[in-house]
């Protein structure tokens, strides 16, 4: 299982950026992927999550300006982020649980993070 994260940068404060993240999950299934975020000097926290049948949560701080969607393969995330502030500077990792089946336990995947930088 291979996650691979793209699209961060630099963008002054209310601008947006989109992260993708592609997973390579041969012999898999992937039942939730998330996007969690590690400023400096703080711990990683989640930011966005999907579930594999579409449903969706965000934390408090990002509602209303994040969207977290999915592809029809179901093996790439996408974070949508408006409306940036300086307090969303961070590294961006992408998160993926993944089973071999119903009646196997689920692993957890990371992915390799993208820095995301907002100015003011």
């Amino acid at each position: 299982v291979q996650l691979q994260a793209f699209g961060g940068g630099l963008v002054q404060a209310g601008g947006s950026l989109r992260l993708s993240c592609a997973a390579s999950v041969s012999g898999f299934r992937i039942n939730s992927m998330a996007w969690h975020r590690q400023a400096p000097g703080k711990q990683r926290e989640l930011v966005a999550g999907i579930t594999s049948g579409g449903s969706t949560n965000y934390d408090d701080s990002v509602k209303d300006r994040f969207t977290i969607s999915r592809d029809n393969a179901k093996t790439t995330v996408y974070l949508q982020m408006n409306s940036l502030k300086p307090e969303d500077t961070a590294v961006y990792y992408c998160n993926a649980q993944v089973t071999r089946g119903p009646y196997y336990p689920s692993y957890s995947y990371w992915g390799q993070g993208t820095q995301v930088s907002v100015s003011s």
